[in-house]
């Protein structure tokens, strides 16, 4: 399980521990803050958090089968900014460190009273973000390339998204909307989504 699939599991726990039915972006900042702590502490930058403050139980350990999340419009749109700002580094996939600089863009909840209560500024998150992404072990120099993809006709949900640049909550959200068109393997629950369907979400900027 990596940092991010961690901190969605902690984020749903927390979610069940609060008796909501979706996950907002309170529970994801709070699911990343529980995966960089130590001993319920978070040192993050200039700031310390006490996950106990926080109403988090930092013993408690998540449940990692039979997850089923369900994720706010606001808890998607986190991780849409998450999806762009790995792009943006180059990243393989989104870090944990993606997803801290993309809850800084709430400005209510959770993330809206540390801001006001810390006094916080965006140049400081961000710059607390890159020094966790810094403390990650670099690419071994001479580490051979991953192997190409091979381009397929039908992608899973995920593929999908990754070719959209967006998360796959979202892309599942526009399957069951009827905005992009899906079909399923017979006899499965596995989706497939045609790769010339991609392009029925896009629309030309007027």
């Amino acid at each position: 399980m990596t940092d991010t699939e961690l901190a969605a599991a902690f984020a749903i726990q927390q979610a069940k521990r609060r008796g909501v039915q979706e996950i907002s972006p309170d529970e994801l900042l709070l699911g990343c803050l529980r995966v960089i702590s130590q001993f319920g502490i978070v040192a993050f930058g200039p700031w310390t958090f006490d996950l106990e403050a926080l109403g988090v139980d930092w013993l408690e350990s998540p449940e990692r089968k039979g997850l089923k999340p369900s994720y706010s419009q606001g808890a998607v749109d986190v991780f849409d900014r998450a999806v762009r700002i790995s792009k943006a580094d180059g990243a393989a996939g989104i870090r944990i460190d993606h997803l801290l600089v993309a809850l800084w863009g709430e400005e209510t909840g959770l993330m809206g009273e540390l801001k006001r209560t810390h006094a916080m500024t965006s140049a400081a998150w961000r710059t607390a973000a890159a020094q966790l992404s810094a403390s990650r072990p670099a690419k071994e120099a001479g580490a051979p390339e991953p192997a190409r993809e091979t381009v397929r006709d039908y992608l899973t949900p995920e593929q999908a998204a990754e070719a959209l640049g967006l998360h796959a909550q979202t892309v599942r959200a526009y399957i069951r909307s009827g905005k992009l068109p899906a079909m399923r393997v017979a006899g499965e629950r596995a989706i497939r989504i045609r790769r010339e369907d991609l392009s029925k979400v896009l629309e030309p900027l007027n």
